[in-house]
């Protein structure tokens, strides 16, 4: 016996979190790295956020604050639901937590018994899953394949409805895959959910302002106004403002599951940052055309958007794997690169092995200046009916030998890499400063 208890053994540690640290000690060594990890912009937060949080500590504004979050922080957040979401929550409907993680875990340990369900379309974000695990759920993964737009449809849901269904996630855009959902499906899906009254929603829309190729965004208590008072809306100040480690998200929602989550955060993290508060007020009650002006740079970077977008975007649509190992490892970290593993193995859910979209995007325009020569890893286990969806820069893919040619593989499934062999994708970016 170690000592560790057991419910550890339902979930794993964040694969994007474990990842990030490894980039960090590699950073802190002198390795020049560029990271592929996690949901970061790479853009600074803003000099008016900055200036808030330290004009919040000369105030001496360094006190705990109440656990769901200050009066004024939890006013501008309802301002900010009232003005782009159409949405009337009032501040006893809303809580603040550190990160929008901590919202969606404060809602799954408030509500879940053991075995409820909870829907999450797949691909999906990686801590859905384990979250719903750790909170005693079941996670139900909803297959959304590339030929639907790696969107749940209608009738996927009422296909995967059962009596022990407690939640649906829904995360548009979404991560990974980018997928948004139309006001329309939105709409859809609470005709579906109409006869459950047990099944609420978790809409989580934190990528709300990263949009490309002119989508509409909608959140689903804004489509749904009948569904408001089984939704819990879930956003943050991380992507929009740029502000990832300053650890602020909100969510809005019936007051009852807000006082039963802010339970649950005063035995866990009690409030959020006194400082990180201050400084999400200057940003959700600052100027907000940066948004915008963010939001048009990190469109034209995208593959559909002019001037070639400059995207890398490669992915396996098909197939299961071990959990990644060690093998590899050094020659990954010679590179000074570091991409998520975005396939691994799931127990539960009825047995199922859950299935991610292994998709890496490239998008950082000093990529041309610090990649030219040098390969993107990342590393894949067992992956069978791969398939290079588009290619626009030189690519090699190796299953230890042979090595197999871009121009052999683009746009059809890799019959060369056999049953559930370890493969590692290496993506070569090219000298050439237009190369993609």
């Amino acid at each position: 016996m170690n000592g560790i208890a057991s419910r550890l053994d339902r979930f794993e540690e964040s694969a994007s979190a474990r990842a990030s640290q490894i980039a960090r000690d590699l950073a802190a060594a002198g390795r020049d790295i560029l990271r592929l990890t996690t949901g970061e912009p790479d853009f600074p937060t803003p000099e008016h956020v900055k200036r808030a949080a330290t004009e919040a500590m000369r105030r001496e504004e360094t006190k705990y604050t109440n656990v769901s979050g200050t009066p004024a922080l939890k006013q501008a957040v309802a301002a900010k639901f009232r003005r782009e979401n159409g949405l009337a929550y009032t501040t006893d409907q809303i809580l603040v937590g550190a990160g929008a993680k901590q919202v969606i875990f404060n809602a799954m340990m408030a509500t879940l018994e053991p075995g409820d369900e909870v829907l999450v379309s797949r691909p999906y974000y990686v801590s859905y899953h384990d979250i719903v695990r750790l909170a005693e759920g079941t996670p139900v993964l909803v297959a959304c394949p590339s030929a639907n737009g790696f969107r749940m449809r209608a009738e996927d849901l009422a296909a995967a409805i059962t009596p022990r269904t407690r939640w649906l996630i829904l995360n548009s855009p979404a991560n990974p895959t980018g997928a948004v959902y139309s006001d329309a499906e939105l709409k859809a899906f609470a005709a579906v959910l109409a006869p459950h009254p047990r099944v609420w929603v978790l809409s989580d829309d934190i990528y709300e302002h990263i949009l490309f190729d002119g989508a509409k965004f909608a959140t689903f208590a804004q489509s749904a106004p009948a569904m408001f008072e089984r939704t819990l809306t879930v956003n943050g100040v991380s992507k929009a403002y740029a502000m990832t480690g300053w650890r602020i998200g909100y969510g809005g929602g019936p007051q009852h599951l807000i006082k039963a989550m802010a339970k649950v955060q005063s035995q866990v993290t009690h409030a959020p940052s006194s400082i990180g508060q201050a400084a999400a007020i200057a940003a959700l009650e600052g100027p907000q055309d940066l948004v915008a002006e963010r939001s048009h740079l990190f469109d034209s970077r995208h593959l559909g958007a002019p001037a070639a977008g400059r995207v890398l975007y490669v992915s396996v649509l098909r197939g299961r794997d071990r959990p990644p190992h060690s093998r590899g490892t050094g020659h990954r970290k010679r590179q000074g690169f570091r991409a998520l593993p975005a396939l691994r193995r799931r127990r539960g859910g009825h047995g199922r092995r859950g299935l991610r979209l292994v998709a890496l995007l490239a998008h950082l325009d000093r990529f041309v200046d610090r990649g030219a020569g040098r390969s993107v890893h990342a590393h894949r286990t067992g992956v069978r009916g791969a398939k290079v969806e588009r290619l626009n820069i030189r690519t090699t893919i190796s299953r230890r030998s042979p090595r197999i040619r871009a121009d052999k593989i683009q746009n059809r499934p890799l019959a060369e890499v056999k049953s559930f062999e370890p493969i590692c994708v290496h993506l070569r970016l090219s000298a050439a400063p237009n190369c993609f």
